[in-house]
């Protein structure tokens, strides 16, 4: 199976320079889009329930946020001292990709947490409790006083991402699936270890379009208060983002089911991508020039190609924002788009349903 460079949505995550102050060197990210006014409408899935098979058909772009599970560390960094010197306090005893848990015994669960914990530090030692994959483990760490009276610990981290992405399906039980890839943190590449997560209304402002070497994009706004909310994200695996989606009526505007395929039944040759491009969602020509059976990457199962002439004229191909879009062939759904390949922004990489609807149980 061919095997190129590929590039999957960037999600932006903020992060933070672990320090004393509140005003800790906080870098945010560019905003995503909005979104246009949907009139709510009564959810009918009955359809999707009554199939184990069935499923309502996805292709509409969503806001998305997350929460670390704990506070994810990204790398380590040199502090100045008040006596002039240079020290890393942190350096090999914690590793990027560790989530703190609590500080000297205090449950840590996000940014602010930790600011306040540092706040307290006077001078002694520093007992961090990190979870290093499956183990909690204690590191005791010597702060450096850069100010009278104010600590470093020299730790940089990040307690949320958010982005934009797009909803392949919705089970009869409101479960949905999205992305068909997992969040990677943007520093460490490490699947980020969630507590919860929201979905959003979103709306799509701008797209660049793709080519050679250089991937498009999707760009848009969202609007985070609770008359955007539209569900909630329970899982961030490597087959994707899952969840429960609340107000159906507003996400699901038109209801339309659809059998899924086995990946058996799954052929080379005709199939389409459904997405949301200028301001409609509609499917578009592709073709599956590959299919890997094999699961080495459970992402990664298919390898297609657009061949609509409509679609590459308005994003060169695939672009960032269009995974999760759903990949049809022969009336039923076979999976959703993951990735793009750098080098030729006509071609990507797409999951099997299968591996996506096993997640959304």
């Amino acid at each position: 199976m061919m095997r190129k460079q590929e590039k999957r949505r960037s999600f932006q995550p903020s992060k933070l320079f672990l320090c004393a102050l509140a005003a800790a060197c906080l870098t945010f990210p560019a905003s995503f889009s909005g979104f246009s006014e949907i009139q709510p409408q009564q959810a009918n899935v009955n359809a999707a329930g009554t199939d184990t098979n069935t499923v309502l058909l996805g292709g509409m772009p969503v806001g998305i946020y997350m929460e670390t599970d704990g506070v994810m560390i990204l790398n380590t960094e040199t502090v100045e001292g008040m006596d002039g010197g240079f020290y890393e306090p942190a350096q090999n005893l914690v590793k990027a990709g560790d989530y703190i848990t609590a500080v000297n015994d205090q449950e840590i669960k996000g940014k602010s947490d930790l600011l306040n914990a540092v706040e307290e530090i006077n001078g002694e030692n520093v007992i961090l409790t990190i979870r290093r994959g499956g183990d909690l483990l204690d590191v005791k760490i010597h702060p450096v006083e850069y100010e009278t009276g104010k600590y470093r610990l020299g730790i940089w981290v990040r307690d949320n991402v958010q982005g934009l992405g797009t909803i392949t399906f919705l089970t009869g039980q409101s479960r949905f699936g999205a992305l068909g890839h997992g969040i990677h943190d943007t520093d460490t590449n490490v699947l980020m270890s969630i507590s919860d997560g929201t979905v959003y209304r979103t709306s799509i402002q701008d797209i660049t379009k793709g080519s050679d070497g250089n991937p498009g994009s999707m760009e848009g706004i969202i609007i985070y208060n609770n008359f955007n909310v539209l569900g909630t994200i329970d899982k961030n695996t490597d087959a994707g983002i899952y969840g429960t989606i609340d107000r159906i009526g507003e996400l699901f505007g038109e209801q339309i089911p659809i059998e899924t395929a086995k990946k058996e039944e799954i052929v080379r040759g005709d199939a389409t991508i459904r997405c949301f491009i200028d301001n409609e969602i509609k499917e578009y020509d592709i073709q599956v020039t590959d299919i890997d059976m094999s699961d080495t990457e459970i992402n990664k199962g298919l390898v297609i190609k657009v061949t609509d002439e409509e679609l590459l004229e308005k994003t060169g191909g695939i672009i960032q924002g269009m995974s999760g879009s759903p990949i049809i062939q022969n009336g039923k759904l076979i999976g959703a788009v993951t990735h793009v390949f750098v080098q030729d922004s006509t071609m990507g990489y797409g999951i099997f349903i299968e591996n996506m609807l096993e997640q959304a149980e």
